[in-house]
């Protein structure tokens, strides 16, 4: 005889354990965040040998964003996770060297399959670091099929660029600060 954990309760099986009784754990593991406490006597989990994956190095994420400017925000916070030296903190500043528009495409996958530059000021340089922040950043959060067309994630996004080339991407930028502030 088995006896099988399940939340707060306990099941006695014989044998293997039944198909609802496996359904259950897995729902109460899945409830639970799968969370296990310490072994007894220790205040940390146990080291593994088990190498960290960097999350540039890891399967793209799924979205779960039900918009396409929840998608917008999560793909904004992938490309500043790959590009962190390129980026500028606070409000914009009240005159910007540059502004990029681009036009993207994301497949299922989280590959961006179209990076276009649809306005630009005309400095190549920094209509090249917004495209190249993008591709760095692959694969990106993979679309919610939700919001998705044909299974891909169009979309257009503003790159905000200071007078030292660094930048902020409009979905997660603050608001621009004006000549008074």
């Amino acid at each position: 005889m088995q006896t099988i954990r399940i939340g707060q309760k306990t099941q006695k099986t014989r044998g293997a354990p039944s198909p609802r009784a496996l359904c259950g754990l897995a729902l109460a593991t899945v409830v639970t965040g799968c969370a296990t406490p310490f072994p007894p006597g220790t205040s940390q989990a146990p080291q593994s040998n088990v190498p960290v994956i960097e999350a540039s190095q890891s399967a793209p994420l799924q979205s779960i964003a039900l918009t396409v400017d929840g998608y917008k925000r999560d793909v904004a916070q992938a490309i500043y996770r790959t590009n962190p030296g390129a980026l500028f903190d606070g409000a914009p500043p009240p005159t910007l060297r540059a502004v990029v528009v681009l036009s993207l495409r994301i497949d299922p996958a989280g590959n961006p399959s179209r990076v276009t530059v649809l306005r630009s000021n005309g400095y190549r340089e920094l209509e090249e670091l917004a495209v190249s922040s993008v591709k760095r950043a692959a694969p990106l959060p993979m679309p919610n099929r939700i919001i998705t067309r044909d299974g891909s994630m169009e979309f257009v996004e503003t790159w905000l660029f200071r007078d030292d080339g660094r930048f902020q991407i409009r979905s997660l930028a603050e608001a621009q600060a004006t000549l008074e502030d």
